[in-house]
C-alpha cells in the first residue's frame, strides 16, 4: 500500500487542500460518491449521454473526485436491468469518452465495480418496486454466500467453488477495462448488502468451508478480489474499497471488524477506504441525522491507519471542512447534496474562502468575485 499523501498544510481551508494517492493528485477533498442512475434503457449495461452530463457537471462544478455508479462486472452481477456494466469492450469504449471529459475538467475519475448478489434481478429504482424481478419479466437466477434471501427477494443460489472464481475473475477483467478506458481510481464495492458485503457479514454468510465461518474466511473473498484488482491494474492505479461499517444489528458486521479487514485489504495493494453503513438488513433501525456515519469513518481511519472518506447526511461546506480539518477524515462525498447542485465545490470554496480557480472558462462570467461577492 501507497497510503495517501496529504500536502503540506497551506492558507485556506483543508477541505480544499490537495491530496495525493499513488501518485494521483486530486485537487480537493470534495468528492461525488457512486450515485446509481438506473438510466440505460436498452438493457445492454452501455452508459450513455445521460451519464456523460450527469457526471460531466459535477466535474465541472469543481468536485476533485468524480466516482461513476455502481457498475456491473457481469450482467448476472445487476442491481437491475437498467444498471451500468463493464463486462465488456463496449461498456469500455462508452466509459472512456466519459473518464476523458472528466478529466478535462481537472477531476479524477473513479469508477465502482460491483456485483449485486442476492440483491440483483431487482426492479429499477425509479419504479419505487423493492422484490425481485420475476424470470419472466427479464429477471435472473441470482447468487450469495449462501441460499438466504434477502427481505422480499428471490432466494439466491450459494455460490460454488467455480462461481466465487468466476465472480474474481470477473472483477480483475472489469478493473483492466477500467483502466483502459483511463479512469484514474477503481472502486471495489463491498458495502449496502451487495455480494462483497454478504460474504463479509456473519448474518448472510452460513458457509463452513474456506469462505465462511472465520472472519478470515468471510473476508477471502473481498481479499482476492483486491489483489486480483491491483495485479491487474498495476502499481501506479489507486485502488479503493468501499465498506458498510456496520450492519445496524447485533451480531452482524461492525466497525471493529471493519477496521481489521480494511487492514488486511491495504496490504493486499487497496490504498483508500470509502465508509458508509446498511444496507444488509432491510429493517435495520438506522438513526439517521446530519454526519451520522462519519463517526464511523473516523473510527476505521484510525484503527486500520489508512485513509478515509466520510459520506452520509453532509450537506454543507461547514460541516465537511470541521470533519477533514480535524482530522476525522480525509475526503468527504457529497450524494445529494451533488444531485441538487453540481457545482456544490465552487459554492463550498466561495463560501469558505478558498481558492476558486477550478471554475471552467465558460462560467467565469457567474464567479461572486465578479458579481458583488454574492452566489
Amino acid at each position: 500500500m501507497s497510503g495517501a499523501e496529504t500536502h503540506p498544510p497551506a492558507a485556506g481551508p483543508a477541505l480544499f487542500r490537495p491530496i495525493t494517492i499513488r501518485g494521483l493528485e486530486i485537487r480537493n477533498r470534495v468528492w461525488v460518491p457512486p450515485l446509481c442512475q438506473y438510466s440505460v434503457t436498452a438493457r445492454d449495461g452501455v452508459p450513455h449521454d445521460w451519464h456523460l452530463v450527469h457526471l460531466g457537471s459535477m466535474a465541472a462544478g469543481g468536485a476533485g473526485l468524480v466516482v461513476a455508479e455502481a457498475t456491473a462486472v457481469s450482467p448476472e452481477g445487476r442491481i437491475s436491468d437498467h444498471d451500468t456494466g463493464l463486462w465488456n469492450d463496449e461498456q469500455a469504449a462508452a466509459w472512456s469518452r466519459i473518464a476523458r471529459f472528466l478529466r478535462s475538467q481537472g477531476a479524477a475519475s473513479g469508477i465502482q465495480l460491483a456485483h449485486a448478489g442476492r440483491k440483483a434481478s431487482t426492479w429499477p429504482e425509479p419504479m419505487h418496486r423493492r422484490d425481485s424481478q420475476p424470470l419472466e419479466e427479464g429477471g435472473w437466477t441470482t447468487v450469495s454466500a449462501s441460499a438466504i434471501a434477502f427481505d422480499g427477494f428471490r432466494e439466491p443460489v450459494a455460490l460454488d467453488e467455480a462461481g466465487i472464481a468466476r465472480v474474481i475473475d470477473d472483477f480483475r477483467a472489469a478493473a483492466g477495462r477500467a483502466a483502459r478506458a483511463g479512469f484514474d481510481v477503481v472502486e471495489v464495492h463491498a458495502a449496502h448488502g451487495y455480494l462483497v458485503h454478504q460474504f463479509l457479514s456473519p448474518l448472510s454468510n452460513r458457509r463452513t468451508d474456506r469462505w465462511g465461518g472465520t472472519l478470515e474466511n468471510r473476508a477471502r473473498l473481498l481479499l482476492e478480489i483486491v489483489r486480483a484488482v491491483r495485479a491487474e491494474v498495476g502499481e501506479a492505479m489507486p485502488v479503493f474499497v468501499r465498506f458498510s461499517a456496520t450492519d445496524w444489528v447485533p451480531g452482524g458486521w461492525d466497525e471493529e471488524q471493519t477496521a481489521l479487514v480494511a487492514r488486511w485489504a491495504a496490504a493486499a495493494g487497496a490504498d483508500f477506504f470509502d465508509i458508509s453503513t446498511g444496507g444488509l438488513v432491510a429493517a435495520a433501525d438506522i438513526p439517521v441525522g446530519p454526519g451520522y456515519q462519519a463517526h464511523f469513518a473516523e473510527y476505521v481511519g484510525e484503527r486500520s491507519d489508512a485513509p478515509v472518506s466520510a459520506v452520509g447526511r453532509i450537506t454543507n461546506a461547514a460541516q465537511a471542512e470541521r470533519l477533514v480539518a480535524e482530522g476525522r477524515a480525509d475526503a468527504v462525498m457529497f450524494g445529494k447534496a451533488m444531485m441538487r447542485d453540481p457545482h456544490f465545490a465552487m459554492r463550498a470554496a466561495h463560501e469558505l474562502g478558498a481558492d476558486t480557480s477550478m471554475w471552467a472558462p465558460q462560467y467565469l462570467r457567474a464567479r461572486p468575485e465578479v458579481n458583488d461577492g454574492e452566489w
